[in-house]
């Protein structure tokens, strides 16, 4: 079975910078999951604040 491993991009780096580092690490990605990060005003109403995205990689063989 393949070694999963979760990379998350970090502020101030690129796509392409995440990628790179997955394959400097030896790993290969497989999926890519963008999940929002809300907020909530004093009238509740919920806006998005940013956008978390998190890649799922394998190791390469």
């Amino acid at each position: 079975m393949a070694r999963k491993k979760t990379f998350e991009v970090v502020d101030n780096e690129t796509i392409g910078d995440c990628l790179a580092r997955i394959d400097e690490e030896g790993y290969r990605p497989v999926k890519r999951v963008e999940k929002p990060i809300f907020t909530e005003d004093r009238e509740q109403n919920v806006t998005v604040k940013a956008q978390k995205i998190v890649f799922e990689a394998v190791a390469k063989d």
